[in-house]
């Protein structure tokens, strides 16, 4: 294994001039060492390869409830006594009215989410319905969330204007087992190559606070860097009463930062988006796009309450970084996917 000093500062520098960090490298460093200047070094990366835009996306829980899945962090499994709402897919209209409220208001990118192990029947045309409307009808960029599709799957959503898939690997290899035994780490790389051999880019991250090493977020963060992500979401857990999580610890502001920051030098080029658990940050959301972070899910929709488009939008103008409302995708730096 290659010996990386600890000298993050530098490493930074290493990272801008072409250095890519890998498994051969021994990176346990990251874990311990002065998370200022890690936050410094990883805002330096970001600022070269994401530079100041920042991609602001939104969610709509398109079905809710009663999935078939088991894993352990989720309040819409059957499997979990959360008590939260299940209902079948969501009207057209109100789909299309809630994108049209979020483009207004400024957001790059909008999502339907499903639970479930994967939409099928007359729910994905359903939503394939939705998406060739909004493609039609709104300049905002569209993504999808659908569990476990196939390969003619993703070419409707590509026909239908989406140009981004959601498929989170949730935690490293090692760890998956303990989060989920109803489907396995090899099924979510699968569908992630099969979404990008289809033409769609990919938005993959995981949830931190499970019960975790550090060890298993740095895997998790090679992994993706490995698979070409271009839009990685790191959620931290927020321990949901009815789950086999709902005892363990909140993280502090400080561990979420440090893994933002450790994964901006791992996945330079990739936008590294603060997403559900925000919350924990308390008055450190700035803080951590001073320490990697280049996106956010922002709105009041699903796993992000407590922020607001327009809240985030003034802290980021702020900041100096802009937020504009374009054709651009900013899940991969292109204006042509969209």
């Amino acid at each position: 294994m290659s010996d990386i000093k600890i000298s993050v500062v530098k490493l930074a520098e290493e990272i801008i001039d072409g250095r890519r960090l890998s498994r051969q490298d021994d990176l346990s460093f990251f874990e311990n060492c002065d998370l200022s200047e890690l936050s410094s070094g990883a805002d330096k990366i970001r600022e070269k390869f994401t530079g100041n835009r920042v991609d602001l996306c939104t969610i709509i829980n398109g079905r809710s409830g009663r999935c078939g899945e088991n894993c352990k962090f989720c309040a819409q499994s059957a499997f979990n006594h959360t008590g939260c709402d299940s209902y079948d897919f969501l009207d057209e209209d109100k789909i299309v009215a809630a994108a049209k409220k979020n483009q207004d208001a400024g957001v790059n990118r909008f999502a339907i989410v499903t639970a479930g192990k994967a939409l099928k029947g007359e729910d994905f045309n359903k939503a394939i319905r939705t998406y060739r409307r909004m493609h039609n009808e709104l300049n905002i960029g569209l993504c999808a969330s659908m569990g476990f599709i196939n390969r003619e799957q993703f070419k409707q959503l590509r026909e239908a204007g989406v140009t981004s898939y959601h498929h989170n690997i949730e935690t490293s290899r090692r760890n998956f087992p303990n989060i989920c035994t109803s489907h396995t780490y090899d099924m979510k790389i699968e569908t992630i190559k099969l979404a990008q051999e289809e033409g769609l880019s990919v938005c993959s991250g995981g949830i931190i606070g499970m019960g975790e090493t550090f060890a298993d977020r740095i895997d998790m963060a090679l992994s993706l860097a490995e698979l070409g992500i271009k839009s990685i979401p790191i959620n931290a857990l927020m321990a949901i009463p009815g789950t086999p999580f709902e005892s363990l610890p909140n993280l502090t502001a400080d561990e979420i930062i440090r893994t933002v920051a450790m994964f901006r030098y791992i996945n330079p080029l990739a936008n590294i988006r603060l997403a559900a658990g925000r919350k924990l940050l308390g008055g450190n959301v700035r803080r951590a796009f001073e320490s990697g972070a280049s996106a956010t899910i922002t709105g009041d929709m699903l796993t992000t309450t407590g922020s607001t488009i327009s809240n985030d939008i003034a802290m980021l103008k702020e900041m100096g970084r802009e937020v504009s409302l374009s054709k651009d995708c900013g899940c991969c730096g292109s204006v042509s996917c969209c």
